[in-house]
């Protein structure tokens, strides 16, 4: 864990949010604390240098909410210094007629809710580390100040301008001040025990329903400390304990906490459609098979334990969930990918992928995904909207964006569109009605939201590259191409611009903070870009009309790859909120494989050379199809 951390410690001496930001008060107090818990000393030169870091922007009382959070816990900074986590939240009435009901945290995005729910437990509790000479050395060294002189009510609203993604709106500042006032009468009153009781209930409920994985890592740590308050010697808390290991990675740079506990079902799924649509079954036919094999032992396939409404949860039997069926959290996007991997797998010769997904299987989860469809005719991530999009302003989180309520996204409508579409050319008996309305109100929305460059807005992926693939394939499922249909032409015309000298594409996360495309420093481009790039262009159609785009990419994509077969890991590729990424390990394999596999067999028409020094892109992706057979073995 100290080796992770001092890899990724930015020339200035701090640490971002993510290992590509720059430095935050979030990522440097969180980082050294963290370092000195594991036995670092304060002096140690890299300690020093953050330590300088945090003093030069006014100490750690700038740190953002969910590092005032975590500091207060650990004995180091004061209750007094947050703005409320009020738990008497969680006893407002659900119901919309009650008008307070639009503000019930049972209406906000699921990962929001799910975070906020423990905290406010720990919050009510006041719960800290005892004093000691560790505690006792760490709030002398993190403060420029006397840990006794500090403003506490002042900290309250104190950020890094580093770390200041949302601002707090006025509004907020009115709410917490208010909330601030109250905390003297609420705090050991009954209603605080009341309130204690019920988050206790769902905290309960998630950690029984995830098999004690819960839907991430930020609130499965804190329900476990939850679990550890309640009862320090109880059964929940020595569930929790073995499975903190299915977020512990070590890799090269050392051991870190992944952001899920896994992309298993994500990566298996797209790897699935990459090698079958490669024209590459007869060769990965046993890679296939175990897939099949994970893509069917994924499937929730019993509805979690009722009452779903009394805890706030979406229907789940029949859908994909990220990673695991233990997870179990069902989740729009992944369902479809799932749902696509299943039937195009129930296509090939079963004795040498295995036997498909039983059809009522199926049908559960196109019922899954079509619960999922919002009134503006998109689908969200796990649940619906269930607010209002203005509840945005009431959003603590000064890091991220948009995590109040659950939106309608570009990836997962089109996952959604496709999904359908390709169940009902073998199923076309079940749900013909329903599916077609769905389809219709999806497409408007699709077209109504791109913008007016042609491009799309990514919210999971680095950015307009990833999102130009989802919104063209969508559009191209529903019939539509380049040549007849304005929106896909724009998109594609969007696309080719980007394009860069080398031939390949090449997008900054910049873009999915900033909401303006953004291209990578230097002249390198992206292999994973470039392969969403390529797959946009030619589910438009756009080869038709020119190919040479495509030929220039290939060609990069293909000098791009190794002698192992492997292609490179470059800059980070996944975001979630606007401002976190996520690193996609797998994504570097599986893209360029169905690209250029697509390419060959769309823009080729067979294994034609392109020039003197060219290999054939069947046989690239064919050596990066024995590496994955490998890691899969």
């Amino acid at each position: 864990m100290r080796r992770y951390l001092l890899n990724h410690q930015n020339p200035d001496g701090g640490f971002g949010l993510h290992i590509e930001g720059h430095s935050t008060m979030f990522g440097t107090a969180l980082s050294y604390v963290t370092m000195r818990l594991l036995g670092m000393g304060p002096e140690v030169p890299e300690l020093a240098r953050a330590r300088e870091w945090i003093h030069s922007r006014g100490g750690a009382t700038h740190i953002t909410s969910w590092g005032k959070f975590w500091l207060a816990v650990l004995g180091v900074y004061s209750w007094d210094g947050m703005n409320p986590l009020t738990p008497e939240m969680w006893l407002l009435p659900y119901k919309w007629w009650t008008g307070v009901g639009y503000l019930h945290p049972g209406r906000f995005w699921c990962h929001c809710r799910m975070v906020y729910l423990p905290m406010s437990y720990v919050y009510g509790h006041r719960a800290a580390a005892k004093d000691s000479p560790l505690t006792a050395a760490i709030r002398a060294e993190l403060y420029p100040v006397p840990y006794s002189s500090i403003d506490w009510n002042a900290a309250r609203n104190q950020i890094a301008k580093e770390d200041l993604y949302y601002p707090h709106p006025l509004v907020q500042d009115v709410l917490w001040w208010a909330l601030y006032k109250a905390e003297a009468l609420l705090s050991g009153s009954w209603l605080r025990a009341a309130a204690g009781r019920e988050i206790m209930r769902h905290v309960h409920y998630e950690d029984e329903n995830t098999r004690y994985v819960d839907i991430g890592p930020v609130n499965k740590v804190i329900n476990m400390l939850c679990c550890w308050l309640e009862d320090p010697n109880g059964e929940a808390l020595k569930k929790h304990i073995p499975r903190i290991y299915d977020y512990l990675w070590v890799a090269e740079d050392g051991m870190k906490m992944q952001g899920y506990n896994g992309s298993q079902l994500w990566d298996t799924s797209f790897a699935v459609q990459a090698l079958i649509d490669a024209g590459l079954t007869d060769f990965s036919s046993s890679c296939l098979k175990k897939a099949h094999a994970y893509i069917e032992q994924s499937q929730v396939v019993q509805e979690a334990e009722p009452p779903l409404e009394r805890y706030y949860r979406h229907i789940s039997k029949g859908a994909w969930p990220f990673s695991s069926r233990d997870h179990g959290w069902p989740i729009s996007d992944c369902s479809s990918e799932g749902l696509k991997a299943a039937v195009a797998l129930a296509l090939l010769d079963a004795r040498k992928v295995g036997p498909g997904i039983p059809p009522e299987r199926l049908y559960d989860a196109v019922t899954v995904i079509l619960s999922y469809q919002n009134r503006d005719g998109g689908m969200a991530t796990y649940e619906n909207t269930r607010s209002f999009h203005s509840l945005e302003i009431i959003n603590p989180a000064e890091t991220f964006g948009d995590i109040i309520v659950d939106y309608s996204y570009v990836e997962c409508t089109s996952a959604c569109i496709t999904a359908l579409l390709a169940f009902s050319r073998q199923h076309p008996q079940h749900r013909p009605a329903d599916i077609a309305r769905a389809l219709a109100r999806a497409e408007a929305f699709i077209r109504r939201i791109q913008r007016p460059d042609g491009s799309w807005y990514g919210s999971w992926g680095v950015c307009f590259t990833y999102a130009a693939w989802f919104g063209a394939a969508a559009l191209a499922a529903l019939g539509h191409s380049a040549h007849d249909d304005p929106a896909l032409a724009r998109a594609s015309a969007f696309t080719v611009s980007k394009q860069r000298l080398d031939g390949g594409w090449g997008e900054s996360y910049l873009s999915c903070q900033d909401k303006v495309y953004s291209q990578l420093e230097g002249s390198a481009s992206h292999v994973v870009n470039t392969a969403w790039a390529m797959m946009a262009l030619m589910a438009a159609g756009w080869h038709e009309k020119d190919a040479a785009p495509l030929h220039r990419a290939a060609r990069y994509l293909m000098s791009a790859q190794l002698p192992s077969g492997d292609w490179p890991q470059q800059t980070i590729s996944g975001v979630f909120n606007r401002n976190c990424m996520i690193t996609y390990a797998n994504y570097r394999n599986i893209f360029p494989i169905w690209a250029l596999g697509l390419y060959r067999r769309l823009v080729l028409g067979g294994a034609r050379r392109l020039g003197a020094e060219a290999r054939r892109p069947g046989e690239a992706a064919g050596w990066v199809c024995a590496v994955s057979d490998y890691y899969t073995a």
